[in-house]
């Protein structure tokens, strides 16, 4: 598996640059997840570093090969995407196999790695199936299956879980994290769900509008977010941002607070409000409060305290683990 290397990438439209300088390094067996908003430029990045998207400038490098001339067959990646493209008339087998009957490789060796793989994806009872018989997790499984069988040097995933259910898409988190601890590979992934990010990667990039506002581990972004944007993207429920007034009599220009950083009191609190709706959670109850002091307010409290809606309470912020963001 490869070190993926971007030096000062760009892509322009029509004379507009949609993404703008972009320098990262993703080391050898890391699994690194590109994340922000629709439009942040993810994806783009992801379909650069493939081949699929020309880049206007800058370097692409993969296992310190110069790559930004070669075609995506050349790059030594194997891609996943949000819509499976699985073969309806050819069975899991076959379509696991596909793309080494494309290359000509021996039949028994072609059988050896299919079984391989499907041992891997705990496929093997599905082989002789076709897509239609199968839901939706087993089919993003078989198109995991088709990339893996190619022995690529860099897995790429844009957004592979999209499709699949609440349920799916936990059961499939916890099979890619298991997947990549197996095969210690070199993947970068795409996606929208700041959860998913926090769940399954070594690396987090945060893009927005065509630039990285951070790079760290899920934890560096959660307990150190470097900018607002990053502060108030990571973290679910998301934190509370406040400007102006508020901000100012803290001494910033944007002032933060995590809802599971404040303390819900019913007197003594440092602002106060009314509790405006309340979403139990089993283990935790988020809270949302009208507060005189700052406005509306998100606090998460643990799920056996009982707390109504319309009811008074008080807020006060753990000074500890305020963020304040500029002068």
């Amino acid at each position: 598996m490869s070190r993926v290397e971007l030096k000062d990438l760009r892509k322009s439209f029509g004379g507009v640059e949609v993404i703008h300088g972009i320098d990262l390094e993703i080391e050898q067996g890391e699994f690194c997840v590109f994340v922000g908003p629709s439009g942040c430029g993810k994806s783009a990045l992801l379909r650069m570093i493939s081949g699929l998207e020309v880049h206007t400038s800058g370097v692409i490098e993969i296992g310190g090969r110069d790559v930004s001339a070669a075609e995506p067959s050349e790059r030594g990646i194997a891609m996943v995407f949000q819509n499976y493209a699985l073969y309806p008339h050819l069975s899991v087998r076959e379509n696991i196999g596909f793309g080494l009957s494309l290359a000509k490789t021996p039949k028994d060796e072609i059988a050896r790695k299919v079984d391989e793989v499907a041992g891997i994806l705990q496929l093997e009872d599905y082989l002789d199936r076709k897509p239609k018989e199968l839901s939706g997790g087993q089919r993003q499984r078989v198109a995991i299956g088709r990339a893996i069988v190619r022995d690529p040097d860099v897995f790429l995933f844009d957004e592979p879980l999209s499709n699949l259910d609440a349920a799916l898409r936990a059961q499939m988190r916890i099979k890619l994290t298991e997947l990549h601890d197996r095969l210690g590979a070199t993947m970068i992934y795409v996606t929208h769900d700041q959860v998913e990010a926090m769940t399954m990667a070594d690396k987090i990039v945060v893009l927005n509008g065509g630039r990285i506002e951070q790079v760290g581990t899920p934890m560096d972004l959660y307990e150190r977010p470097a900018t607002p944007f990053v502060a108030g993207f990571i973290g679910s429920p998301k934190m509370n941002l406040f400007e102006g007034e508020v901000a100012k009599a803290k001494g910033c220009k944007v002032y933060g607070i995590r809802p599971e950083h404040v303390t819900v009191s019913e007197v003594g609190g440092e602002w106060s409000g009314t509790v405006r709706h309340v979403e139990r959670l089993g283990a935790d109850t988020i809270l949302h409060v009208e507060t005189e002091e700052v406005g509306p307010l998100l606090a998460r409290i643990d799920g056996s305290r009982r707390i109504d809606q319309g009811q008074r309470v008080t807020i006060s912020p753990d000074p500890e683990r305020e963020f304040r963001y500029g002068a």
